[in-house]
């Protein structure tokens, strides 16, 4: 596969120690595009291994707008179901470049490892030093061990090593969207976590066509009004919730967008500094990146402040647990008693349609009303708009609020890259096949 790709999938085998890989063959890509199209069918493939499956979209790291997103497929120990997560802020793009479109882990390992993955190389490293670290410990050990602050990072903490069933595949030093217990599944095969690192480059069959297609695309994409807003409490006004704007502000210090994506879905909360710092703060990590508007909203629905809201993120996000599940399932407690209460929370986080795609992200639109009405049709709309997310590479909450993303596009500028005819019948049919 010569465009829109790095033509390498990884197979890793835990039980035997062994890196293989494989050419991404054309005609794969042909029947299946791409991201969760082909994820799905590399788990059907190594079905009997458990596998761990991680792939990039098949516009992922181009100039799409939004073409940002990474997938995470695997069964959940939850829900016993063949669950998608998306992986989202910069490391989905991270690990195109980093050699590889797909990996597929399975087995299990005698010891504790992480995977090194960097510029077409997989490097199967022992674990010692940061199994029993929290998250952000491993995630600054490994930056620091490889001598690079750019290093992204895929890591449990103790959640995932002890089994919890509300463990959650952290990326970098934060939360993510996994609402699937996938830390859960990592712990059991002894494995810590990725680091990535890459600097590939990305060919297209016909490369100023895509780049002028995109950028028109863009252009009617910030025609959208919506775009003057940013950060996660606009999404949660937009929601129909309310308050939450004037609860978040004090201690709001910034917004960021992942790669290319002309909304910025994360927000900065400063909680040991002051939230207008401009330079760069002398604290090691004086605040939270917040990406999951629910989990904040439960806090907030438990009566905490903001600042404490965010203490209790960030005190999930160094243990790896869900913190959705925490803020539901806990009560109403106090900070302290919630971050006692991780090992022993208790109850069902619900999934909702086909319990195929997390809940992480809104089951409905956002900003734009898509002309949709009713439950059902907004369900089945939404559960669409997931799978050609996760195909294609697309961050999944942008995909919600903007109408120019049309699979129509995506097919276009997928054939203009790949220099493959993907019609809308096939698109159709790998749906068909990830739904069945």
């Amino acid at each position: 596969m010569e465009y829109l790709s790095t033509d390498k999938i990884l197979v890793i085998d835990l039980n035997a120690a062994q890196v293989e890989e494989e050419e991404l063959d054309e005609s794969l890509v042909q029947e299946k595009i791409g991201g969760i199209g082909i994820t799905k069918y590399l788990y059907d493939k190594y079905k009997e291994d458990d596998p761990i499956v991680i792939g990039t979209g098949l516009l992922t790291g181009t100039t799409y707008p939004a073409s940002a997103s990474a997938q995470i497929t695997a069964k959940s120990p939850v829900t016993g179901k063949v669950c998608h997560c998306p992986v989202i802020y910069k490391l989905g793009v991270e690990i195109k470049y980093s050699g590889f479109d797909y990996i597929v882990v399975k087995g299990r390992s005698e010891s504790p490892v992480y995977l090194w993955i960097h510029d077409g190389v997989a490097d199967i490293s022992d674990a010692a030093d940061v199994w029993g670290k929290d998250v952000w410990e491993s995630t600054d050990a490994l930056r620091k061990f490889v001598g690079d602050d750019l290093l992204q990072t895929m890591m449990i903490g103790p959640a995932g090593e002890k089994g919890s069933d509300y463990a959650q595949v952290c990326y970098n030093h934060w939360t993510s969207p996994d609402r699937f217990g996938f830390g859960k599944l990592f712990g059991s095969k002894n494995l810590k976590g990725f680091a990535f690192r890459g600097m590939g480059l990305i060919e297209i069959a016909e490369p100023e066509d895509y780049v002028e297609h995109s950028l028109e695309i863009l252009k009617a994409v910030k025609e959208n009004s919506f775009l003057e807003k940013k950060g996660i409490a606009h999404i949660l006004t937009a929601l129909g919730e309310e308050g939450v704007e004037e609860w978040i502000e004090s201690v709001t210090h910034r917004h960021s967008a992942d790669y290319f994506t002309p909304y910025a879905t994360n927000t900065a909360l400063f909680l040991d500094e002051d939230p207008g710092l401009l330079e760069e703060s002398k604290k090691d990590e004086p605040g939270v990146l917040v990406s999951d508007i629910y989990a904040l909203l439960g806090f907030k629905k438990m009566g905490f402040s903001a600042v404490d809201a965010g203490r209790a993120l960030k005190a999930c996000a160094k243990y790896g647990i869900d913190p959705f599940a925490v803020a539901d399932l806990c009560g109403k407690i106090t900070l302290e008693e919630i971050k006692n209460s991780f090992d022993t929370i208790s109850g069902a986080v619900a999934i909702p349609g086909r319990g195929l795609f997390t809940p992480w992200c809104p089951t409905g639109p956002i900003f734009n009303d898509f002309g949709l009405s009713g439950e059902d049709e907004i369900m089945a709309w939404w559960e669409r708009r997931q799978a050609v997310s996760m195909i294609f590479g697309i961050q999944p909450i942008f995909s919600l609020m903007c109408p120019e993303l049309t699979e129509e596009s995506m097919l276009e500028l997928a054939s203009q890259g790949t220099g493959l005819e993907l019609t809308r019948e096939t698109l159709d049919a790998v749906i068909d096949k990830i739904f069945g």
